[in-house]
């Protein structure tokens, strides 16, 4: 992915690290359309950022996908990006079903079924393109577990594999998938996060990806430094090491 000169879609972009994204990528020379549910949102996001784009969407709610591909597409047919951002992420006691089941079965849908059915909305059209991308977005989390958090880190181990498998099947074609791994980031994903001082600051990484962007276009997974202990744990054979540490020093994780 070049850094510059595209057409990107990032639906659950709002606020966080899809919006900080969305703001530098456009600073970068690329049209960038913003999605996101509330509409105020993104009245506010247009008015404060000329030249961004913005479509309602619910990545949770397979319509309102097909719905938002067909307004993104018409408007923007050289779309060449898409980068599927929205996710949630929520604390589970798993000792009983009532505590957790719910939970689960939102954050499954969100986090696996959403970015699935978007690239189904959008594979076609991306195919046709002759330099397209897809930006899949994981966690450090979906390779060492935050034990408070059992579904968000299985979602986002989910996403590592279909990462993996897509990109072999999509190599015959113009489409690349880049993996974005995220560690801990100071966003409102969790309550209490943006002033957490075991996260990184926000600027500070979307700086990071977009500079690991531009020195590697062809990038197949954007890890930044501090997201490499949780990475590569299993690797280097500290695996159990970096799990208790993970959840002995992160506020969630106690």
């Amino acid at each position: 992915m070049n850094i510059s000169g595209n057409t990107v879609f990032i639906p659950g972009s709002t606020s966080g690290i899809g919006l900080a994204l969305a703001l530098e990528l456009k600073a970068k020379g690329n049209t960038v359309i913003v999605g996101g549910r509330r509409a105020e949102l993104l009245e506010r996001i247009a008015a404060e950022h000329p030249g961004i784009d913005t479509v309602e969407i619910d990545t949770s709610d397979p319509v309102s996908i097909e719905s938002a591909a067909k307004e993104v597409l018409a408007k923007h047919p050289d779309l060449n990006v898409l980068v599927t951002m929205a996710g949630i992420m929520k604390v589970e006691d798993w000792h009983r079903p009532e505590s957790f089941l719910a939970s689960a079965e939102s954050v499954i849908t969100t986090n696996v079924l959403g970015p699935i059915r978007l690239i189904a909305a959008f594979i076609e059209h991306l195919r046709k393109q002759p330099d397209a991308t897809i930006v899949t977005v994981s966690s450090g989390l979906a390779f060492a577990p935050l034990k408070v958090t059992p579904s968000y880190n299985a979602s986002k181990a989910a996403i590592h594999m279909l990462s993996e498998s897509i990109r072999l099947q999509l190599a015959d074609t113009s489409v690349k998938i880049m993996e974005l791994e995220p560690p801990a980031v100071r966003t409102a994903l969790l309550p209490g996060q943006e002033e957490s001082e075991f996260a990184m600051p926000l600027d500070e990484f979307v700086a990071e990806v977009v500079a690991l962007i531009e020195a590697r276009p062809d990038v197949k997974e954007i890890q930044v430094e501090r997201v490499k202990f949780l990475r590569y744990g299993e690797a280097r054979g500290d695996y159990d090491q970096v799990v208790q540490t993970l959840n002995a020093s992160d506020p969630h994780g106690k």
